[in-house]
């Protein structure tokens, strides 16, 4: 089944196309890459929350991702998100709460589109691939929350880039100990198989507590950088288009 609107991801991957066809895909792929890597060179460290875009604020959820969006802000992370409604919302929300920043990588769908009213930057995408590439590329741990194929698929990337050491072993937290149980369970199947390995099991924390998530990223990021984390103090290129998420925003923060 065709979607109404045809987007560009989807006039990409429908069948092979002609050469011509695919280089222009290709190259617009490019062009949406380089757009968010402009837009987000300036956002700081971030810790990057997923989970669905279907619970309403006033689901138990919801209330949960608010509270982590309150817990990164005030050690001074960035909040980022895939920029929708639900757990998205709400850790967006959760930052603007206590003056923290917040930002949020959307993406156009025949459905739960619309961008969250608590962004201080969102970028607009055609291209899933483009999106989850952001979501890591700028983010310094991972809180995963109920979802759908949507959570899961950014889950499981997450976790094959740190298993396969192609990011580094950043901390990922799975919050909802009753509605991952089974997913945990599979896992252990996984690794009595042999399909991973048992260590792999161990690659996140599961918990239903926000501090005790909180908690376990903090220690980790420690063990792995010091006091800090720090990056350059990058400098706003006008004519390369950039636009300084906040200008005077200190690039490190103490762990």
């Amino acid at each position: 089944m065709k979607p109404k609107k045809q987007n560009g991801e989807f006039l990409f991957l429908d069948k092979a196309a002609s050469r011509w066809k695919d280089f222009w895909g290709a190259f617009g792929i490019m062009l949406e890459f380089i757009r968010g890597f402009r837009r987000l060179h300036f956002v700081g460290p971030c810790i990057t929350v997923f989970g669905s875009a279907r619970f309403k604020e006033d689901h138990a959820y919801y209330k949960e991702a608010r509270r982590f969006g309150q817990a990164v802000a005030q050690t001074g992370f960035t909040v980022m998100t895939g920029g929708g409604p639900g757990i998205m919302e709400a850790a967006n929300r959760g930052a603007k709460d206590v003056g923290g920043h917040s930002v949020g990588c959307n993406i156009v769908l025949p459905k739960e589109q619309a961008p969250s009213p608590y962004l201080d930057l969102m970028i607009l995408m055609d291209h899933f691939y483009v999106r989850k590439v952001l979501l890591l590329k700028y983010s310094y741990a991972f809180i995963v929350l109920p979802g759908g194929f949507g959570t899961m698929d950014e889950l499981f990337e997450t976790l094959t880039l740190i298993q396969t050491q192609k990011i580094n072993l950043f901390p990922v937290v799975l919050f909802g100990k009753d509605y991952w149980k089974n997913l945990l369970a599979q896992l252990n199947d996984m690794a009595n198989v042999g399909t991973i390995d048992q260590h792999d099991t161990s690659l996140f924390l599961l918990t239903d507590s926000v501090e005790e998530g909180m908690a376990y990223i903090m220690t980790r990021l420690k063990e792995k950088y010091g006091q800090e984390v720090k990056l350059p103090a990058f400098k706003n290129r006008w004519w390369l288009g950039e636009k300084a998420f906040i200008t005077r925003r200190q690039h490190f923060i103490k762990l």
